[in-house]
């Protein structure tokens, strides 16, 4: 596996971009380029991340292609069109967003988004972005979460089968799937059962904490790694069975001292397990 993050330094072209990455060790990290980059400077930014053994891990189509406003809809299926199309022309390992909730916001809860209705919705939506796209390399995927489709990991399996595409990946943040006390202090399991079903399929990764509060009613907090119950030492055992190319995102952190803190702690348990990141 690969662990990644974002580059803090400012970059202005592909040589500084690497120089940014590598200042970190890091060995994977996010997309450096929009879709509207010229073909030439694309091509520059992925013969660099070759040269220097970076994998550009993911980009991010983060926008909401089942809202109920028909323009929005649209728009965020086109965007996720044009993203998917970047991941290609880059050399990315995937696209990613999240299905999409059925009201606002984009990315919050709904009645209706566990629904088989909205499965159907999900199954249309991401047969059109591959179908249009019609990616060789890249990989369209949808990032886990706590109420939206995929949720757990045998959701995610019916919609895999269930899209019938080659070009659909998974993409696996275990914390967003952490929505109980059950799942939280089982989630060395959840880990293992997740990459037991899915593993050849995992494109990506994220790298995140969660905390369960002493507070009524259940009251979980996104944290940073380290700082909460994520059994890392299960989740770096599991993603080492996988492909060694797989990354592992830190994301969500607030300061470039705080992603350099998450990157030790998560670094020691890798040195404790004899692993390589």
């Amino acid at each position: 596996m690969r662990l990644g993050g974002p580059p803090f330094a400012k970059f202005t072209d592909p040589e500084s971009w690497i120089a940014s990455i590598a200042a970190k060790g890091y060995r994977a990290t996010y997309c450096p380029a929009g879709p509207e980059t010229d073909d030439a400077t694309i091509q520059a930014y992925a013969k660099a991340a070759r040269r220097a053994d970076i994998v550009i891990a993911e980009v991010g189509a983060w926008s909401n292609p089942l809202s109920a406003d028909a323009d929005a809809a649209k728009a965020a299926l086109e965007k996720c069109k044009a993203m998917l199309a970047l991941a290609e022309r880059i050399g990315a390992l995937c696209c990613v967003n999240i299905t999409g909730s059925r009201g606002a916001p984009w990315d919050g809860p709904h009645p209706l988004n566990l629904t088989k209705e909205t499965f159907e919705m999900i199954l249309q939506v991401s047969r059109d972005i591959i179908d249009a796209v019609k990616p060789v390399h890249a990989f369209y995927t949808l990032e886990t979460m706590p109420w939206m489709y995929p949720d757990s990991a045998d959701s995610y399996l019916e919609l895999l089968k269930a899209i019938d595409r080659r070009a659909m990946g998974v993409h696996f943040d275990p914390v967003n799937l952490i929505c109980s006390p059950q799942r939280y202090f089982a989630n060395a399991e959840l880990i293992r059962d997740f990459c037991h079903k899915l593993g050849p399929h995992i494109r990506s990764c994220h790298a995140k904490d969660i905390l369960l509060s002493a507070r009524l009613t259940t009251h979980l907090d996104e944290v940073c790694p380290g700082k909460g119950n994520l059994c890392y030492r299960t989740m770096l055992k599991e993603l080492d069975k996988l492909d060694p190319d797989t990354p592992l995102l830190m994301e969500h952190l607030s300061s470039e001292e705080e992603y350099d803190q998450a990157a030790t702690h998560i670094r020691s348990v890798a040195d404790e397990l004899g692993l390589t990141l």
